[in-house]
C-alpha cells in the first residue's frame, strides 16, 4: 500500500467510523488511482479524490406510515448526492432492512465512476430506506412510498437528481413514488427512471443491468477469441438483474446452473431453460415466493438452504466456466474466490454492486482471469436509465431494438475504455484499474475545469 493510500484511508476511517463498506469501496478505488495521481500532480494538489469521497449533500429524514392493522410505523429515509461534476445526480433507491448511511455512501461513491464510464452526462448519487417491502401488501407499500416521496421531492428533479430503482424498488414502487411526486409538484417530468412504458419508461430498462453484464462478459471473452456458447455459468440472486442475466446467457448459448435468494440457492444440473426462467419470473415478480419452490416444480434441481454460520457460499463451489454475482455486496469472500478458481471459473462479470471482497478481488487479479468489476460490468442499468432520461427530454420513445443496440454499444465502449486505460497505465488486462482510472479521469478533469466548489 502506498503512503498516500495509507494516509487517505486513515482520514476516511476517522471521518466515517462504522462504515466498513464505504471504507472498502474507497480503498479499492484509491489503490488503483495511485498510478494516475503520480502522473497528474494537479489531481493531488486540488485534492480531487478527497473531494469525490466527501458527498456534496446528504439527506436523512423520518418516514412515518400506517400499516394495514392501523399501526403507525417509522422508517428512515436517505439520499446521498455524491458528485455532480458531469451531470445531475443519478443512482438508485434501495428499500431493504440492511440500508444505512455507510452502505448508501459506498453505493453512491461507486456510482460516480460507473456513470462516468457510460459516456453519458450523469453524476453519482444513491438513496433508500430501511423499509422492507417483502411481505407487505400493495397498500402498505403505496403508503410508505408516498410518505417517502413527500420529503424526497424537495431534493430531486430532472435536472438536479434523478433516482431509479435498486434492491426492493421495482416497477410497483417506482409507480407509487412517481405518482406522489407528480401530485406534489404538479408536473410530469422524467424525474425517476424505471417508469412504466405507458408513462415515460424505456424499453429494455428492466433487462439492462443483466443484459449489460452478459455483454461485458462476451466482450472480455472476445479478447481470447471465445464466446459464451456452451459455457457453464453460475448466477446468484433471483431478482431483476439475475433474471435478465440468465435470459441473455441463454440467448448467447450459455448454460445456467444456479439461482438464489436470501434463504438459499438451487443447483440445476440440467440447466435453467427458458421455460424454467419463466417460472422463476412468475415466482419472484408476481407471486413473490421463495426459490425453494423451484425444486418442487423441477426435480432436476437441488435446493441448499443458507447456513448463517458458514464461512463461504456453496453456490460458488461448483464446476463452471463463468460466474455472475448478481445478488448483493460482499457475497463473494476470499474462500469463495478460491473455490471459483479451483473449479475452473475464469470469467467473472459482476451484476451486483461490489459483490466481491478485497481479498477475492486480489485473487482474481493475481490469477489473471477475465474479471469485470461491478462499476464497469453492471453499468448497463444506469446507462439505459440515461437513455430513458434522453427519451423523456425529447418526449419520444425508441424501439426495443434501438435501445438494446445502444446498450450493447455502450457496454462495448466501457470495455474498450477499461482495456485501453489499463494498458496505458502499465497494467494490461487489469479491468479493476481500467474501470477505476477510466471512470475517475473524466470526473477529475471536469472538477478541475469547474473550480473548487
Amino acid at each position: 500500500m502506498s503512503e498516500f493510500v495509507k494516509n487517505l484511508m486513515a482520514q476516511v476511517k476517522a471521518k466515517n467510523p462504522s462504515e466498513p463498506e464505504f471504507h472498502q469501496a474507497v480503498f479499492e478505488v484509491a489503490s488503483s488511482l495511485a498510478l494516475v495521481l503520480e502522473k497528474h500532480p494537479a489531481y493531488r494538489k486540488e485534492k480531487i479524490l478527497e473531494r469525490i469521497i466527501e458527498p456534496e449533500r446528504t439527506f436523512m429524514f423520518r418516514v412515518p406510515w400506517v400499516d394495514d392493522q392501523g399501526e403507525v410505523q417509522i422508517n428512515r429515509g436517505f439520499r446521498i448526492e455524491m458528485n455532480s461534476a458531469i451531470g445531475p445526480y443519478k443512482g438508485g433507491l434501495r428499500f431493504h432492512p440492511s440500508v444505512n448511511l455507510g452502505i448508501l455512501k459506498f453505493l453512491a461513491f461507486e456510482q460516480v465512476f460507473k456513470n462516468s464510464l457510460t459516456t453519458l452526462p450523469m453524476g453519482g448519487g444513491k438513496g433508500g430506506s430501511d423499509f422492507d417491502p417483502k411481505g407487505k401488501s400493495d397498500g402498505e407499500v403505496m403508503r410508505f412510498c408516498q410518505s417517502f416521496m413527500s420529503e424526497l421531492f424537495r431534493h430531486i428533479g430532472p435536472n438536479t437528481d434523478v433516482p431509479a430503482g435498486d434492491i426492493g424498488v421495482g416497477g410497483r414502487e417506482i409507480g407509487f413514488l412517481f405518482g406522489q411526486y407528480k401530485k406534489l409538484r404538479n408536473e410530469f417530468t422524467g424525474v425517476l427512471t424505471g417508469k412504466g412504458l405507458n408513462w415515460g419508461g424505456s424499453l429494455i430498462r428492466p433487462e439492462a443491468t443483466g443484459y449489460g453484464a452478459v455483454y461485458f462478459a462476451a466482450e472480455m471473452l472476445s479478447t481470447r477469441k471465445q464466446t459464451l456458447e456452451g459455457k457453464k455459468c453460475l448466477v446468484s440472486g433471483s431478482g431483476n438483474v439475475a433474471q435478465y442475466t440468465v435470459e441473455k446467457i441463454l440467448q448467447l448459448g450459455g448454460k445456467v446452473l444456479t439461482l438464489s435468494d436470501s434463504n438459499g440457492y438451487i443447483y440445476d444440473e440440467a440447466g435453467i431453460t427458458t421455460e424454467k426462467l419463466q417460472f422463476v419470473m412468475d415466482l419472484k415478480n408476481v407471486r413473490r415466493g421463495r426459490m425453494k419452490e423451484y425444486t418442487d416444480k423441477f426435480k432436476s434441481a437441488v435446493y441448499t438452504p443458507i447456513d448463517p454460520n458458514a464461512d463461504h457460499n456453496p453456490l460458488w463451489n461448483h464446476k463452471a466456466d463463468s460466474a455472475f454475482p448478481s445478488a448483493t455486496q460482499n457475497e463473494v469472500n476470499g474462500k469463495d474466490a478460491a473455490n471459483l478458481l479451483r473449479n475452473g471459473v475464469y470469467v467473472i462479470s459482476e451484476g451486483a454492486n461490489m459483490p466481491s471482497s478485497i481479498e477475492a478481488i486480489d485473487q482474481f487479479v493475481e490469477a489473471k482471469i477475465l474479471y469485470g468489476p461491478g462499476k464497469a460490468a453492471n453499468a448497463g442499468g444506469v446507462a439505459t436509465s440515461g437513455l430513458e432520461m434522453a427519451q423523456n427530454s425529447m418526449r419520444y420513445s425508441w424501439t426495443r431494438e434501438e435501445v438494446d443496440n445502444r446498450l450493447h454499444m455502450i457496454m462495448k465502449s466501457i470495455h474498450k475504455t477499461c482495456v485501453d486505460t489499463a494498458e496505458k497505465y502499465g497494467t494490461p488486462g487489469n479491468y479493476v484499474n481500467g474501470a477505476n482510472i477510466g471512470g475517475f479521469v473524466k470526473v477529475a478533469d471536469s472538477m478541475l475545469d469547474q473550480g473548487i466548489v
